[in-house]
């Protein structure tokens, strides 16, 4: 099996078999993210596999792993990008040889999703799409600009209620301190609405940490970006969670890269989750130690 270094992956896809389908970020755009530093430098430059590239990596995982594999993740960055009917075929190829598969996943950047209809999404639910991560990262549209993340909050929210009307579960994540300390209060708030609007399956929370050679970082080192202090990140988190109105979603702050690892059903623990970000502010519990936090 052929992979294109590094690779990455949503957590929660730690202990699934990694499927090189496409190569890098579509996008490469985001000025915070790894990704922009690999297609500047021309490291690991996007690109699809082809198809027979792909099939015949899944067929010599068949050979290694038999057909027990229950989970399955298409890297690299978005490989909601591929064509839908290749897409489909590739997941019907993938559950005839895994019989016992219970759940593929891509990664979905939400200007590729916007170029399918809900009707192709829908394709790819029935061809065995389990679930979509997308990084909405900040519902303000300031904070987007900043980070040149290239879409608008509008267009994320059409782009994440697309993928829950077609019936794929959708797992969203932001940034917690994207927004640096001019406009944490925007960021937060309207982050808030935005994953309201949107009512995915899961939402996830990351701290910004700032990869060496990006612009972010850059700006950072040139004052023009302030990082927010653990207690400020705890504020923000707090005010987002106030902003959200979720039904059913489970959301988790538990990436090795926040100070507070909490998480609950928003619709019933919404008031035990704010109580825990309280004592973390009156520093009634621990944080995680920066030498602990990573990527």
């Amino acid at each position: 099996m052929k992979y294109v270094q590094p690779v990455y992956r949503p957590p929660s896809e730690a202990y699934s078999l990694l499927i090189q389908a496409t190569v890098g970020c579509s996008r490469a755009s985001c000025t915070f993210c790894a990704s922009w530093l690999f297609n500047k430098k021309k490291i690991k430059e996007f690109s699809v596999r082809p198809m027979e590239e792909i099939e015949a990596d899944l067929t010599e995982a068949r050979t290694r792993y038999g057909e027990n594999v229950k989970k399955i993740f298409f890297l690299d960055s978005n490989a909601i990008v591929m064509k839908t009917e290749d897409l489909v075929n590739l997941c019907e190829f993938t559950r005839a040889i895994f019989p016992r598969l219970e759940r593929i996943g891509v990664y979905g950047c939400a200007k590729d999703v916007l170029e399918k209809s809900v009707d192709q999404l829908k394709k790819l639910k029935e061809a065995g799409l389990g679930i979509i991560y997308m990084g909405l990262e900040s519902g303000d549209d300031e904070t987007l600009k900043l980070v040149h993340k290239g879409v608008t909050s509008a267009e994320q929210v059409k782009a994440g209620q697309m993928i829950m009307e077609s019936g794929i579960p959708l797992s969203v994540t932001i940034i917690l301190g994207l927004g640096g300390k001019n406009r944490w209060r925007e960021h937060a708030r309207l982050t808030g609405i935005a994953c309201s609007q949107i009512n995915p399956t899961y939402l996830g929370a990351l701290t910004l940490m700032l990869v060496p050679g990006t612009p972010l970082h850059q700006k950072a080192q040139q004052g023009d970006f302030e990082l927010l202090s653990p207690q400020e990140i705890l504020e923000e988190m707090k005010l987002l969670v106030e902003n959200l109105e979720l039904d059913g979603c489970i959301f988790r702050s538990n990436h090795a890269s926040n100070y507070l690892p909490i998480g609950g059903v928003l619709s019933q623990e919404k008031e035990e989750v704010l109580k825990t970000i309280q004592m973390g502010l009156d520093q009634k519990i621990g944080l995680r130690p920066d030498f602990l936090r990573a990527l």
